[in-house]
């Protein structure tokens, strides 16, 4: 029966990515008019073109959130075994851009291709990684296929689970149980996100907890964020950190009706093709704004309410800067963002109704007292503007945020312990 479930989600699954094919074009058509990194390499998209390094340690990591929270694993795998070549893979120009700053000067960096048979089984012969770690939990059946049928060990690192995602990969039983088997080893980061793997089919897991607390925060971007904040005045500083589609319009409209005239906004959206939209949707809510590209090092002109945070790499300089930290993608029902950097730099921090991507890490962080849930923009402002007012609360918040974030390090050891190289 398992076999006949199997051939079935096979089937199905061939059959999207064959609808699929004449669409890719067209969205890298599309995305390439806001981001003209889509328009470039689509050769490595098909496995085609100068062949990467051979026989590396490979780590997929699908855009900027993964390949930072990748960081600290491979210096660990680095540190363990220094000769080894690096190559990395990413799906996004945005991904890319950050493996660059991050690793260029010692990784070959390409786009992993679409997971068509032939595309895969041609990257898998040509590169033949010693081991490939796949960041979070990116189960692509072809990839697995064809390392298997390579004998390269797979590894998920970091992996995480949702409820919903969970039942989105149940829709393909047989598949993921698949899938899941002819993975080596899984370091999971918490005990549900085990469970709900092992009850898919992986078969070899352990809980290694949240790379993401590895990540100590970057002197550099902590001077920065420092200058900036000399260079913007005395005034009182909201940040609104990661924010994604529809959370801006709600927040600025809570901030022009309500807040004091004497608050700067800082709002980093976060995908750098929306900047040009949220300069709209701020001039929309009739508030002087500026931007951080324009501005530069410069002093910041006291009647200018928002500072549009559009620069990529820059979010730990603007947690430094900031009095209290607001972490987008919670506002709207889209899982959150990561909030354990703001609580590195000891910020207080508020997040949405909305967490289920980060959903541990949330919870931990609620309890130890480093965070509070808002469940509207109405109540981001007030709760914020109260903490602006009792500066007790904010610096209990923020050493409870820095206790919180230190008590849970140790997973990048743990995962590279686990690799099998």
């Amino acid at each position: 029966m398992r076999n006949l479930r199997l051939l079935f989600d096979w089937s199905l699954y061939r059959l999207a990515l064959l609808l699929a094919a004449p669409l890719i074009l067209l969205r890298l058509l599309w995305r390439g008019r806001r981001e003209r990194g889509y328009l470039q390499h689509w050769g490595e998209r098909l496995a085609l073109g100068p062949a990467p390094v051979k026989g590396a340690l490979w780590i997929h990591a699908v855009s900027v959130g993964e390949m930072r929270a990748a960081i600290p694993l491979i210096q660990a795998l680095r540190d363990a075994h220094p000769d080894a070549p690096v190559l990395l893979t990413c799906m996004t120009p945005t991904g890319r851009i950050t493996a660059e700053s991050l690793y260029g000067s010692f990784a070959r960096i390409v786009y992993l291709p679409y997971d068509y048979a032939g595309s895969m089984r041609r990257f898998m012969r040509r590169v033949h990684p010693r081991v490939g770690i796949l960041m979070e939990t990116e189960l692509w059946p072809n990839l697995i296929h064809a390392a298997a049928r390579l004998d390269i060990p797979v590894v998920l690192a970091n992996a995480r689970l949702s409820v919903r995602s969970a039942y989105g990969y149940a829709r393909l039983p047989a598949l993921t149980w698949a899938c899941l088997r002819r993975i080596t080893v899984v370091g999971a980061q918490t005990k549900a996100d085990a469970a709900r793997l092992q009850v898919l089919g992986a078969k070899t897991v352990h809980v290694t907890g949240n790379l993401k607390f590895d990540i100590a925060p970057p002197e550099a971007m902590l001077a920065r964020g420092a200058a900036w904040r000399a260079k913007w005045g005395p005034r009182p500083v909201l940040l609104a950190a990661s924010t994604r589609e529809g959370e801006e319009a709600l927040l600025l409209r809570a901030f022009a009706e309500a807040a004091p005239a004497g608050v700067l906004l800082v709002l980093v959206p976060r995908h750098p093709q929306r900047f040009n939209e949220v300069a709209r949707l701020i001039e929309a809510a009739g508030l002087a704004y500026e931007r951080r590209s324009r501005l530069g090092d410069a002093l910041l002109d006291p009647q200018i309410r928002v500072l549009l945070g559009d620069s990529l790499g820059e979010l730990f300089a603007y947690y430094a800067a900031c009095d209290v930290a607001f972490i987008g993608g919670s506002l709207k029902p889209l899982g959150g963002q990561n909030l354990i950097e703001a609580a590195s730099v000891g910020r207080p921090i508020l997040v949405g109704p909305h967490t289920f991507n980060f959903e541990d890490a949330t919870r931990l962080a609620i309890e130890a007292g480093a965070a509070w849930r808002i469940k509207d923009a109405a109540e981001w402002l007030r709760d914020a503007l109260d903490l602006l007012d009792d500066p007790p609360v904010r610096e209990h918040m923020g050493e409870a945020g820095l206790a919180f974030a230190a008590r849970y390090r140790g997973a990048a050891q743990r995962m590279a312990k686990l690799v099998p190289f």
